[in-house]
């Protein structure tokens, strides 16, 4: 008998793979699609679609179906605007609250939480499941949001509402990528990448982060948290990577911490005038100029969560762009 699955985000780049893992793996999938969003990359997938939107708790509850095996909430706002702050409180802490009150009404057998590793805080230490929390970050909402979000998760299953387990992906390169790390791939192969990024990290494959997501439905532990790193690197290592696959040639030294902060306040400042985004705000300058290490130790024995090295993941996400187009 197939299990059933509920997915938020599946229009996204994690929530994507995570829908097609489980189809693979024989579960019944029904997704929440946002009006106007798109499932072009889910295309063929036998997939129940429902109408709805995190900001709207009845529409959650009018299409989560009755006893579901498992409650995927994959969906989240990754915006570092400022100006969008209250949005994203609405859609990560709000939305998060939503799910968790439908998953409870509905009867889910388990609920799993796609939340972040910068929800620690960003440190100058390797990080575990217990390392201690700073806040000194949260003035970057995404950082305050998602923890607020991990606490709401909690909380609920503390109380026996839900049962849950809460996955933290640091970055994330893979085939499906439209917005992240694509993005400097794309200026990469334009030429318009000036300076690499100051900051440094761990690389997770988005398609073992959804494999993840199903093995922490059948062997993760109760209101336990597990962060999915990967290899780590300097972001200027991983833009020489990529103009080594692209065959492009790329700055040869990271911008300084300084240069990325003065050049974000200068376009917030602009964006004031002109009401755009900004191409980089302070947000997100501080997000690439960390350097953040995560160990992975817990995920890989308990949910066999596995690494891919950083060159596999950019010459899979170029091919992928390439057959996309979007490196013409």
């Amino acid at each position: 008998m197939s299990l059933t699955a509920f997915v938020s985000g599946a229009s996204g780049f994690v929530g994507s793979h995570l829908a097609r893992e489980l189809h693979i793996q024989g579960w019944n999938v029904h997704v929440l699609l946002r009006p106007g969003s798109s499932l072009d990359d889910t295309a063929g997938l036998p997939l129940t679609v429902h109408q709805g939107d995190l900001t709207d708790h009845n529409s959650i509850v009018a299409a989560l179906p009755r006893n579901p095996d498992a409650v995927f909430h994959v969906a989240a706002s990754t915006n570092f605007w400022s100006r969008k702050n209250a949005e994203q409180n609405r859609v990560n802490i709000e939305g998060t609250c939503a799910m968790l009150e439908a998953a409870a009404a509905a009867g889910a057998g388990r609920f799993i939480h796609t939340s972040s590793f910068a929800t620690w805080g960003f440190q100058d230490r390797e990080i575990n499941e217990n390392s201690p929390r700073t806040a000194a970050t949260d003035w970057i909402n995404y950082v305050r949001s998602k923890h607020a979000a991990e606490k709401a998760v909690l909380a609920a299953t503390a109380d026996g509402r839900v049962d849950s387990v809460i996955l933290n992906p640091a970055n994330i390169l893979g085939p499906g990528d439209h917005h992240n790390w694509s993005r400097m791939i794309r200026m990469i192969q334009l030429g318009k990448l000036f300076a690499a990024p100051p900051g440094a990290g761990n690389f997770s494959d988005v398609r073992e982060v959804a494999r993840a997501h199903i093995r922490g439905f059948h062997a993760g532990r109760s209101g336990e948290k597990y962060l999915l790193g990967g290899e780590y690197a300097a972001f200027a290592d991983v833009v020489k990577l990529t103009g080594e696959v692209l065959g492009r040639s790329v700055p040869r030294r990271a911008a300084p911490a300084w240069v990325m902060k003065c050049w974000a306040y200068a376009n917030a400042a602009t964006a004031t005038f002109t009401g755009r985004e900004p191409d980089i705000t302070p947000e997100g300058a501080a997000m690439v100029s960390y350097h953040v290490a995560c160990d992975s130790d817990k995920a890989r024995s308990e949910l066999d969560y596995r690494f891919t090295a950083i060159r596999t993941l950019i010459e899979d996400t170029v091919e992928w762009m390439k057959k996309k187009g979007m490196l013409s």
